[in-house]
């Protein structure tokens, strides 16, 4: 057995079985159980490692050759597996709460298999292509049948498709200066295919603009889960060509460009996330800031430590990002609309839902003891060891979110006095909501309780965690 076709293949093969099968509840049920397997596996029997029960030995071989490309997935890509097939699985079992199943579940299985696939295939640049198909197949998902797609989804698609001829084209150009660049004229061209290229594909400024688009257009718990894995993908893809050519990662304008491109995304997402009006639009921005900060955790000029807090920020990010999510989509069931008109006094209808709104804002806002603040707090500290002011831009950022935050909750309890307390969420969506809101104290009160999981990850990078 092969990891490529465990974690690639087979997810792809039973994400088309799900689409025929009836019952939303029997759906949420299935793929959360076979992406909660496809992790379990991970962690119990990662690839090019012998598992002894008995006398028994089960060893999953690393790669695959596939129409005359290989597919690899080795032990260093473990804890990513586990990584991406657990949040599948989180976004997947929220579906049992929401209903309307479907798509998500059988198209998000193919999604993460591609996007794994992307990760897993050499020649490196290939995984442009994967991630394209892994584009287009979430318009269905973001798409209802029978109606006109919004511009947030064409827009999303012309940009996303747009990164990948510049990527391809810079990467053809450098195939022969790998190691030592000799015409300074083609380094340069292709530096600039690439910036552009990556700029379109992780959304950051000015190019965001799909995002808040979409966030009306489209089922919020959908984009989630699109926010949640894409710019994942599109930030190891990033660090894969950082690491494969030497001339770029020694670059002295490498860390000043990372830095300069990801202010100017998290201040200006939270800027405008303090004066939206609509609850989703605010979501929206919330997650493009993250992006922002992610590129800044990678222009730290101690980039062990910036890997470090890239990938220490994915949980608690995936975590806050399914609860504002799944609050403001129980939101949505019921008052068909995301306007602070229309939400006004909603608090006392739906206190858990707007606990997860206001909580998980706070908590991408970098607010002390919820989840993302000890790793926001040493980003800060590097920041402001390097350059002052980038760490009072960072904070500016941080102060719109919390601005957001706070409106949000002026708005969503602004209700008449004789109005009574009741909640009218289900069980299910209580227990899910609370149970997300606990993770985010937790990982906020003892940060450390994920650094087993999540401290080997750097080592995909061969030359950069170093």
């Amino acid at each position: 057995m092969n990891a490529p076709i465990v974690w690639i293949l087979i997810p792809l093969g039973l994400a088309a079985l799900l689409l025929l099968l009836p019952g939303t509840r029997l759906l949420s049920s299935l793929g959360t159980i076979i992406a909660l397997t496809l992790a379990g596996l991970a962690y119990w029997l990662p690839p090019d490692t012998a598992l002894r029960i008995g006398s028994l030995s089960l060893r999953i071989d690393s790669t695959l050759t596939l129409f005359g490309r290989q597919l690899t997935l080795g032990a260093s890509d473990q804890t990513l597996l586990i990584l991406v097939y657990g949040m599948a699985a989180f976004w997947f079992f929220g579906t049992l709460a929401l209903g309307n199943s479907r798509q998500i579940v059988s198209l998000g299985l193919a999604i993460t298999a591609l996007l794994v696939a992307s990760l897993a295939i050499h020649p490196f640049l290939y995984a442009a292509l994967l991630i394209e198909i892994a584009i287009l197949v979430c318009v269905p998902l973001l798409t209802q049948p029978g109606e006109q797609p919004g511009r947030g989804l064409i827009r999303f698609v012309i940009y996303q498709t747009l990164a990948m001829p510049l990527i391809l084209f810079a990467g053809f150009l450098l195939s022969g200066v790998e190691t030592g660049p000799s015409d300074v004229s083609l380094i340069t061209q292709s530096a600039a295919l690439l910036a552009f290229g990556f700029a379109f594909l992780l959304a950051v400024f000015p190019l965001y603009s799909w995002i808040p688009l979409l966030a009306e257009e489209v089922p919020l718990y959908r984009l989630g889960f699109i926010l949640t894995l894409f710019p994942t993908f599109g930030l190891v893809f990033g660090l894969t060509f950082i690491d494969h050519y030497p001339w770029l990662r020694d670059s002295a304008q490498l860390g000043p460009a990372l830095q300069t491109v990801g202010l100017l995304t998290c201040v200006s997402a939270g800027i405008w996330a303090a004066f939206q009006r609509h609850l989703g639009r605010m979501a929206a921005y919330g997650a493009i800031a993250e992006t922002g900060v992610s590129l800044l955790a990678i222009s730290l000029a101690d980039r062990s430590v910036g890997l470090q807090i890239l990938f220490y920020l994915l949980i608690p990010r995936a975590l806050a990002l399914g609860v504002w999510m799944m609050s403001a989509t129980i939101l949505t069931l019921h008052t068909k609309d995301l306007s602070f008109r229309a939400l006004q006094g909603t608090a006392r209808q739906f206190p858990v839902a707007t606990a997860g709104i206001i909580i998980a804002n706070l908590t991408l806002a970098g607010t002390p003891l919820f989840a993302t603040f000890p790793v926001r707090q040493a980003l800060w500290e590097k920041l402001a060891a390097q350059s002052i002011p980038a760490a009072l831009w960072f904070s500016l950022a941080s102060l719109g979110l919390w601005a957001g935050a706070l409106r949000s909750l002026a708005v969503l309890t602004m209700a008449p006095e004789n109005t009574p307390w009741v909640s009218r969420e289900t069980w299910e969506q209580r227990l899910l909501i609370l149970l997300g809101l606990i993770g985010l104290g937790i990982l906020g009160l003892l940060p450390q309780w994920a650094q087993p999981l999540l401290a080997s990850l750097p080592t995909l990078f061969e030359h950069l965690s170093k």
